[in-house]
């Protein structure tokens, strides 16, 4: 008899649905817990039973561990799968589980204690002869003892929340007089993050590779290692680009670092999957991160290029089965490389995006996987990570995967919110990142200057399409106003479109060359000419000829606002031709608005204080980061509009500061 018949997934987004898959495909029963704000989500809908545990923020849901065990004794549930993130490393709910006599499907109670928290767990590496970074990971917590311990370690170096991951809590301190401001913003996220604000510092290791070992664990003693990822490439400490394997790895290298994982894990007698963190110097030298006792973000390449499903791992060995291989039974075949797909403005700072999915049409071909948990019409919200999807490739060599992986990231088509998808098939067409060579430097030393990271005017062709799509759209609803279906007056003088992208306005000129069902068109923009015929559109797809040549586009018209699927990815445009003169937002840069929607953590401004610019205003918490929003004058305060606390959307007015004179 198995040890449990139904599984609730305590998860949310693409790592829920795909928990379900396997969980359906071993004959489990499935069940889906959620908050209000998604009702209707993809992983609610895939479910086979689903319980609301309460509002939208993760404090009062995703993250109430008696409303989850709550929702799994209401259905029955007799095995709980964490997923990653929320509560996956949370010894308590762990505890709660076996208290309730459901089983959990992850490690120990005391694993999950000792290596949740970065600094026992380095404690416990070093008393295990396991490399380790030198730097401070003691209990006195106080800012004096953090100064002097820092002091005696050297600059550069990283504060890391304790308890954290995700890069959340994180900071790297150049100068000792950063360490103090660079101490309280790494405290207040790591508290909001993972309800603790413990720290650890560390010696800044520069330039090295991020390179984790799977390890796995059963109930009868076995700990095995599946390969090596190699995580690179990262911004602000997040991974953005994940292999398997490592491009410089070597067998002597793999089993050195494979038997140093295992030696971490079974210091803490580990069970389930793992993950063992390292930093790889260019000589070769590897030194313990942090030990995650959970499924990583990341496991989909592990998986492809091991062969095996790592869920259905996970659940055998939380049902009392043996480990399905030994470790001379593991091989690596191919090469995969998975790349997140992230609501965020990669030329806005990465600012995260939220609005509503309009269209989600994944590109899918041989050797592309994508996990997502998107539903076309749901709202992408501020109360969650903003991570949408995670797309893998997978190749019989690293350039065959990487080639497919950049067709799959420019392919899929995701309308309604920006995302970085023109940034993720940038980094991965880049030198550097195809021969290999890319470090944890990687984005800072040669990509800061990439054009995905400043804003770009849309193309002229997109322009152009953008132009005769609104055209289509008016001549038809004039056409069915009127009676006169399939009319065109191609006398008249060309119509001109302006169309607005961002704060940015385009005029495109255009002419009407042909009518019918195929009209025809001259599209004028600036210097540029280009010629169109629309051969189709049915409101979802368009397919366009542009100076001969024919291409199929993906496209969203909502009245006077075009989503076009193009070259940057979503594009986003607004048809203010008829605008009235003077109606576009004409605030001064002295007003300072949420440049999404959010919850304020704190105001550190009054009414009639002088500012400088460039000076902290408010502090903006949305999708589980902080974002500091500046003075963009020199002035006085003349209007706060917002308390501590507040939830806030987006483009509302804040702070508004009167300009000083000259």
């Amino acid at each position: 008899m198995p040890a449990f018949n139904k599984i609730l997934i305590a998860n949310r987004g693409e790592i829920a649905c795909r928990v379900m898959r396997t969980a359906r495909d071993l004959g489990y029963r499935t069940v889906a817990v959620y908050s209000e704000a998604d009702a209707n989500a993809r992983h609610v809908q895939l479910a086979d039973e689903a319980v609301c545990i309460g509002p939208a923020q993760v404090n009062q849901s995703y993250l109430v561990i008696d409303n989850i065990i709550a929702a799994a004794k209401k259905t029955g549930a007799d095995a709980i799968h964490p997923g990653y993130g929320f509560l996956s490393e949370n010894a308590d709910f762990a505890r709660a589980c076996e208290a309730a006599g459901i089983v959990f499907i992850g490690p120990t109670v005391e694993a999950i204690h000792l290596m949740g928290s970065k600094r026992l767990s380095k404690i416990a590496m070093l008393e295990a002869g396991v490399p380790c970074i030198p730097g401070y990971e003691g209990a006195d917590q106080d800012d004096e003892t953090l100064i002097r311990e820092a002091e005696r370690i050297g600059y550069p170096l990283m504060i890391k929340a304790s308890a954290g991951g995700g890069g959340r809590g994180m900071r790297l301190v150049q100068r000792a007089e950063e360490l103090v401001a660079q101490l309280r913003t790494a405290r207040s996220e790591a508290q909001n993050a993972f309800g603790s604000g413990e720290l650890i510092l560390e010696k800044a290791v520069i330039q090295p590779r991020h390179v984790e070992i799977q390890v796995f664990g059963d109930q009868h003693g076995n700990i095995v290692y599946l390969g090596e990822r190699d995580c690179s490439v990262q911004r602000r400490h997040q991974k953005v680009i994940e292999e398997a394997p490592c491009p410089v790895m070597t067998p002597e290298l793999r089993r050195a670092m494979g038997e140093a994982a295992v030696k971490a894990a079974a210091a803490v007698n580990y069970v389930g999957a793992g993950t063992v963190e390292f930093l790889l110097d260019a000589s070769g030298a590897f030194y313990f991160l942090e030990m995650n006792t959970r499924l990583q973000v990341e496991h989909p390449v592990t998986e492809l290029v091991t062969g095996q499903d790592l869920v259905a791992w996970q659940i055998r060995v939380a049902a009392g089965q043996p480990l399905p291989l030994k470790q001379e039974d593991i091989r690596i075949d191919g090469h995969a490389i998975e790349v997140r797909l992230y609501a965020e403005d990669a030329a806005s700072n990465f600012l995260p995006q939220t609005g509503q999915v309009l269209r989600w049409e994944p590109e899918l071909f041989d050797g592309i996987r994508i996990d997502h948990g998107l539903v076309e019409g749901q709202p992408v919200t501020p109360f969650y990570d903003p991570m949408l999807a995670k797309l893998i490739a997978y190749g019989a060599t690293r350039d065959e995967a990487r080639r497919k992986l950049i067709r799959a990231v420019e392919d899929c088509v995701l309308l309604g919110v920006k995302a970085n998808q023109r940034f993720l098939a940038n980094l991965l067409a880049h030198p550097v990142f195809a021969e290999g060579g890319a470090t944890t430097a990687f984005i800072a030393e040669h990509f800061a200057a990439d054009p995905s990271l400043a804003p770009q005017p849309p193309r002229a062709a997109e322009l152009a399409v953008a132009a005769a799509l609104l055209y289509q759209a008016s001549a038809l609803a004039n056409a069915h106003q009127h009676g006169l279906a399939g009319w065109r007056n191609v006398e008249n003088a060309p119509w001109r479109f302006t169309l607005r992208h961002g704060e940015q306005k385009h005029v495109v000129a255009l002419e009407v060359t042909a009518s019918g069902d195929q009209p025809g068109f001259t599209a004028r923009i600036g210097e540029t000419s280009l010629e169109l015929v629309l051969l189709a559109s049915d409101g979802r797809w368009a397919t366009l000829q542009i100076d001969g040549v024919r291409r199929r586009l993906a496209y969203h018209l909502d009245g006077q606002r075009l989503w076009l699927h193009g070259h940057a990815g979503n594009l986003e445009l607004l048809d203010v031709t008829h605008e009235p003169a003077g109606a576009q937002d004409a605030a001064s840069s002295g007003t300072v608005k949420a440049p999404m929607d959010g919850a304020i953590v704190d105001v550190l401004v009054a009414e009639g204080d002088r500012v400088a610019k460039g000076q902290l205003l408010v502090v903006l918490e949305a999708m589980k980061m902080e974002h500091p929003l500046k003075a963009g004058v020199d002035g006085i305060v003349r209007r706060i509009q917002t308390s501590k606390g507040d939830q806030v959307k987006s483009r509302q007015v804040l702070v508004e500061v009167e300009a000083a004179e000259g």
